[in-house]
This record gives structure tokens, C-alpha cells and sequence, in this order.
């Protein structure tokens, strides 16, 4: 029994691994998923790298004239006289930009001429430093008060709220709850669109060998428990082979990276990506954490409220056991039907409460202690994925083995609830079976 049990985890695993598509998208996802991390910082940098544009000022109000800040991105010339005729003569000169402040005494009027095209941020730069060089001189003019007493009062004013948690051993870190969340949303949609794709397979390969009559073959050699068994070992092998992979092909080009632009991820250049709209927000101050700035991994995991490493562990426990649940279901629902229109009327009541998950993966993210986020998270049909939403954002221990408990004993429940119907299902063809027999058959 076992060396032909074997036997179809082999066949299985083997068809599967070979075809092209799984050779593109194991090569693909790491690729995107690196993309995902590298590429706004990538954006940032070349973006300040390339945008350095010269501003001709023409202040007609007599107000700003040598009064603006030049910044790595801008510098600022000033002229007087005609405007049209400075327009004409800046262009020649290499001037990207022209500055006209109108001379309204009631408001800051301000017009912005450009050629090919406008330099990014420059417009809010320039309403910036006016709104701060006109204020500077209502508090000369108007109120008495000295521009740089009052900047130096308004900075001791200023506050900086730091987001740290506690953890279980009372360990304090510092750390990013937006970035915890979108990972953790992007980990329960990875997880499920692996479980369905996955377990989908598991139909169609039921469904293909009993249209084909290929399955009275192999029932004459193999038990039905035997080919359920080969069948979902090997479909879960090549998902186990190719997550491995994914996660492999992601760390070397990561290290790849790292080795290459060792600066790419400095203090500095998170800074940039905090302050940028391509970027992530409130990314944790190099400065104030213990770890080296540098370092892409360690960037990484100053993100997580839980180790990396468990997040990861995590992710496979409930890939496995959730595809395990559901391929093992729609299995049984493959035998029972003889084509994949019928198995609808099965699959969609066991598909329902994945599909709940994603629809409350936002208020899980949102809340993940809340009651919603728990119960989810425990329950087994939903847990794969709302216990990857929130993982991220940690959760207490016991919350997690409780939850792999439970989806282990739900497994256990769904390999003998399945395999009961499988073995009577595989063999019946025509008219598709009533729930009523199909608990009639679990009591035979």
C-alpha cells in the first residue's frame, strides 16, 4: 500500500513541476515580490537624482526678492522688468522654470510658467516658502515679533509621537503599524488565492480521471484512499516546492541587492521614502532603533511587531494545513459530480467562509485584536487567512497555537469526512447524488 501510495505522490508531483507554468511563475513571483520592496526606494532615488531644476524669480510685489531657500531639487535666480520679455530670454538661457508673484496687496497670487514639464513638487515648494516668507514679514510689520525667536519657540513647540509596543516578555519596539497591516493584508490574499488555485487543481484532477474513465484503472491496482491520498500529498508538494523556492529566489536577490547598493537602504534614503508619495509612511527613524540602517533585512524586520522568521513558519503551517482542509473537501466534491459546472453546487457552500475572510481582511487589519478579527482567526475554514492578517501586528501565543490546533483537528475531521464520501463517489456516475445521500454515505 504505501510503495503504491508512493507512486501517485510521485506521478503527481512530477506532471505538475515540469509544465511550464509552474517553471514562469516560480521564476515571476519572487521577482515581483522583491519588485514590491525595491522598487519605490529605487523610484526615490532616481527621481532626486535626475530633478534638479534652475526657477527665475520676477517678483513684482518686492517681497520675496532673495528670499527663497535653494534645496537639492531648485535653485532660484531673480529679475526684474518685463515679463514677457524675460519669458522669452529664460527659456534661452536654460531657466526651467519662471516665478511671476503678482503684487496683490490682499492675497499671494502667483504665476508659474514652464515649457516641456513641470518639475515635481516644485509648486508646492514655492507655496511653502511664500506662505513662510510672507508670514515672517507680518510678524516684522504687523506684530513686532522677530521671525526667528518666533520659528525657534514654534520648534520646543512641536511634538513626535513614537509608535512602540510591548510585547507578552515585556520587550519594547519600535516599530510601523501601516506597514504591519498592508503586509499582513497582502499575506491573507496570497494564502488565499494559494489555497484556491491549489485546491482547484485537486477537483480537476478528480473530475478529469472520472470523466475518463481513468480512475477504474486505477482503482483496479490503488484503494480510493490510496489515489485521495497521492493525489492531495503530491498537488501539496509542488505548492511546498514552490513556496520554498519563492522564498529562496526572494533572499539571494535581496542579498543580491544588498551586495550591490549597499547604501540603498541607508538612513537617509528611508528618509526620502518616508517624505515621498512613491514610498512608504512614518518609517522608523534609523536613529532611534537598534539595528544598522544599511541592512535590507534588518529593515524588514524593524517593520514586524513578531519575528520574521515566525511570520514566515506561520505562512507555511497554514498554506499546508489550509490547503490540506479545502483540497481534501473539494475532492470529495469532484467524485460526487461528472463535470466541473455540477461541482459548484458543492464547492460553493465550502468556499463561502474563505470568501468572507477576504471580504473582512480591511476590519481584521483595522482591529486585529478585536472580536471579529479573533474569531475569524479561530475558526478553521477562515483562519489561514484572517490569522495572516493579523500575525503582522502580533498576536499572543496561545491565540496562535489555538488556532493551529484547531486546524489541525478540523483536518483530521475533513480527511475522514472526505475520504468516506470519496470512496463510494469516485465510482458513481449519471444522476448527480442529493445531500441526503451523500450523508446516507457517511453513515455506510
Amino acid at each position: 500500500m504505501k510503495n503504491k501510495t508512493l507512486l501517485i505522490i510521485s506521478r503527481e508531483y512530477l506532471t505538475r513541476i515540469q509544465k511550464k507554468s509552474f517553471i514562469i511563475i516560480t521564476i515571476l513571483m519572487p521577482i515581483l515580490l522583491v519588485a514590491m520592496i525595491v522598487l519605490p526606494v529605487t523610484l526615490v532615488l532616481l527621481n532626486e537624482k535626475n530633478q534638479f531644476s534652475r526657477v527665475l524669480v520676477v517678483d513684482e510685489s518686492e517681497i520675496f526678492i532673495n528670499n527663497f531657500e535653494d534645496t537639492k531639487n531648485f535653485e532660484f535666480s531673480y529679475r526684474s522688468g518685463d515679463i514677457e520679455q524675460i519669458k522669452r530670454e529664460a527659456f534661452d538661457q536654460d531657466f526651467d522654470v519662471v516665478l511671476q508673484i503678482l503684487d496683490n496687496s490682499e492675497s499671494l497670487k502667483s504665476n508659474i510658467y514652464y515649457k516641456k514639464n513641470l518639475p515635481s513638487g516644485l509648486e508646492s515648494e514655492v507655496e511653502s516658502q511664500m506662505d513662510d516668507i510672507f508670514f515672517d514679514q507680518l510678524l516684522q510689520d504687523s506684530l513686532k515679533i522677530d521671525p526667528v525667536r518666533y520659528d525657534h519657540l514654534q520648534a520646543l513647540a512641536k511634538s513626535d509621537a513614537v509608535t512602540i509596543q510591548i510585547d507578552d516578555k515585556g520587550v519594547e519596539k519600535e516599530h510601523d503599524a501601516e506597514i504591519n497591516q498592508l503586509f499582513g493584508m497582502a499575506c491573507g490574499m496570497i494564502i488565499y488565492f494559494i489555497i484556491i488555485i491549489f485546491a482547484s487543481q485537486v477537483l480537476r484532477g478528480v473530475l478529469e480521471e472520472k470523466t475518463n474513465r481513468i480512475v477504474e484503472v486505477l482503482i483496479s491496482s490503488v484503494k480510493p484512499m490510496q489515489l485521495l491520498i497521492g493525489k492531495i500529498v503530491g498537488i501539496a508538494l509542488v505548492g511546498l516546492t514552490q513556496l520554498v523556492i519563492w522564498i529562496a529566489l526572494s533572499a539571494a536577490i535581496l542579498m543580491g541587492i544588498q551586495l550591490a547598493a549597499p547604501n540603498l537602504f541607508s538612513s537617509e534614503t528611508m528618509e526620502a521614502v518616508e517624505t515621498t508619495s512613491v514610498g512608504y509612511h512614518n518609517v522608523p527613524d534609523a536613529a532611534t532603533i537598534d539595528i544598522a540602517p544599511d541592512n535590507i533585512f534588518q529593515v524588514i524586520q524593524n517593520y514586524f511587531s513578531v519575528s520574521f522568521g515566525v511570520i514566515i513558519l506561520s505562512f507555511i503551517f497554514f498554506f499546508v494545513v489550509g490547503y490540506l482542509i479545502y483540497s481534501t473537501l473539494y475532492a470529495a466534491t469532484g467524485s460526487v459530480v461528472d463535470n466541473e459546472s455540477d461541482s459548484q453546487q458543492y464547492t460553493m457552500p465550502i468556499t463561502i467562509p474563505l470568501i468572507l475572510a477576504i471580504v473582512f481582511v480591511p476590519s481584521i487589519s483595522t482591529n486585529p485584536d478585536g472580536p471579529l478579527a479573533f474569531w475569524l482567526s479561530m475558526i478553521p475554514l477562515t483562519s489561514p487567512v484572517a490569522m495572516m492578517v493579523r500575525l503582522p501586528s502580533g498576536v499572543h501565543a496561545w491565540e496562535l497555537l489555538l488556532s493551529m490546533g484547531l486546524a489541525l483537528a478540523f483536518l483530521a475531521f475533513s480527511i475522514w469526512f472526505s475520504a468516506k464520501i470519496y470512496r463510494i463517489g469516485i465510482m458513481t456516475y449519471g444522476k448527480k447524488p442529493s445531500w441526503k445521500t451523500i450523508f446516507k454515505w457517511l453513515r455506510e
